[in-house]
C-alpha cells in the first residue's frame, strides 16, 4: 500500500483521519498516529489562538506520528494570520487548505517543511493551486459529509490525475476496506475519511450525537442550505425534516440580493455553526448532526484504531477476493 501519502508522511496505511468542524481534537490525533495513519483537526476547533497554540506545542512534542491542520482561507476565518504564525512556529507535517485561495498559505508554511494539500472539487481550481505551488489536492467528491462537492470519485479521481501533475487524494464515501481499495484503483494516492469516526471513543461530541451516526445510514443524509448558505449534509433527524433543508423566502432572498447578500450569508453561517456547536455538546431535542453517507458502515461506538484495523482487514480481503478472481 505504499503511496505518496505513505511515502510523503511515513505512515503505514494511505488515510488521512478527516478535519471536522467541532468533531476533531487532539486525541483524535493521537489515536490516527498510533494507528498507522494521520489525523488532520480544524484549527478553528480550539476556540481561540491561544487555545490553538497550546493544542499545537502539545502536538508536536507528544504526538506519536505525524498529523495535519486545516485552514479556512478566505475572509470568514478573522484568525487567519495568527494560525499561520503559530504554524510557522510549531509546523504541523502538513495543512490542508480550504475556502479560499492557498497562496498565502503555500508562501508562509512552505519554506518550514509544511506539505500543502488544497480542497478542490473541479479541475480549474486544481490548475489553480498547482500553479501556486500546492504539494497535493484533496479531491471532495459527491460522497463527501459536510460541504459535499458535485462530481462522484469515480470520475473526479480520474478527471483530476488526466489534469494535474498533483497527488490526489479522494475524500468522501469511504468506510470499507473495499471503499478504500476501489478508490486507490481509481489512481489516488490515499483518502480522507471523516464521517466514520465520529463515533469513535475519542471524539468528544455528546453520546448522542455518537449514537446518530450509529443508528442512521446512507439513505438518512440530506443536503441543507440552512446551516452556512453553501449546501451541507446533515442527518435528516425529525427535526430536521420539521424545519426542512431549504431556505424560506426570507432567508433566500437575503442571500441572493446583491447589496445585502455578504452579510446575510454572515449571519446565516454564524446562526448555522451555533446551532451544530449547540447540538455537538449538548443533546437537544433541536439537533443538528452533520455526517455524509459513510455513517452506513458505522454499528457501534469503538477506538478510533479499532474502525482503523477494520478497514484494513476488510481491504486485504477485498484485495484478495479480487486477485483470486482475475487468477481463476
Amino acid at each position: 500500500m505504499k503511496t505518496w501519502l505513505t511515502e510523503t508522511f511515513s505512515i503505514q496505511y494511505p488515510i488521512i483521519m478527516a478535519p471536522m468542524f467541532l468533531v476533531s481534537n487532539k486525541e483524535m490525533l493521537f489515536a490516527a498516529a498510533e494507528a498507522g495513519i494521520t489525523g488532520c483537526a480544524p484549527a478553528l476547533n480550539w476556540r481561540t489562538p491561544e487555545d490553538f497554540e497550546e493544542a499545537m506545542k502539545d502536538l508536536k512534542e507528544n504526538c506519536p506520528g505525524p498529523f495535519g491542520i486545516n485552514l479556512i482561507v478566505n475572509k470568514s476565518n478573522v484568525h487567519l494570520d495568527r494560525q499561520l504564525e503559530i504554524c510557522e512556529k510549531y509546523p504541523p507535517a502538513y495543512v490542508i487548505t480550504s475556502l479560499g485561495s492557498p497562496e498565502k498559505t503555500i508562501k508562509k508554511l512552505k519554506p518550514v517543511g509544511v506539505k500543502v494539500i488544497c480542497d478542490v472539487v473541479d479541475v480549474e481550481y486544481t490548475k489553480k493551486v498547482e500553479s501556486l505551488g500546492a504539494d497535493a489536492v484533496i479531491a471532495v467528491n459527491s460522497g463527501a459529509g459536510g460541504h459535499a462537492g458535485p462530481i462522484a470519485a469515480s470520475i473526479l479521481v480520474p478527471m483530476l490525475q488526466k489534469n494535474t501533475k498533483l497527488p490526489v487524494i479522494s475524500a468522501g464515501g469511504v468506510g470499507t476496506g473495499a471503499g478504500l481499495l476501489s478508490v486507490l484503483a481509481l489512481g489516488a494516492e490515499g483518502v480522507s475519511i471523516g464521517s466514520p469516526f465520529i463515533a469513535c471513543n475519542e471524539s468528544g461530541v455528546n453520546d448522542d450525537y455518537k449514537q446518530a451516526v450509529v443508528d442512521y445510514g446512507a439513505k438518512d443524509i440530506a443536503m441543507t442550505t440552512k446551516i452556512s448558505g453553501t449546501p451541507c449534509t446533515v442527518i435528516k433527524t425529525p427535526y430536521v425534516e420539521k424545519i426542512g433543508t431549504e431556505q424560506n423566502f426570507i432567508e433566500s432572498f437575503l442571500n441572493s440580493n446583491k447589496k445585502v447578500k455578504k452579510y446575510a450569508k454572515m449571519l446565516t453561517y454564524y446562526k448555522g455553526t451555533k446551532l451544530l456547536e449547540k447540538a455537538a455538546f449538548s443533546a437537544t431535542y433541536k439537533s443538528v448532526w452533520c455526517a455524509g453517507p459513510s455513517i452506513e458502515f458505522i454499528d457501534k461506538k469503538e477506538k478510533a484504531g479499532d474502525i482503523v484495523k477494520r478497514i484494513i482487514d476488510e481491504y486485504d480481503e477485498a484485495y484478495k477476493k479480487l486477485k483470486e478472481r482475475n487468477e481463476s
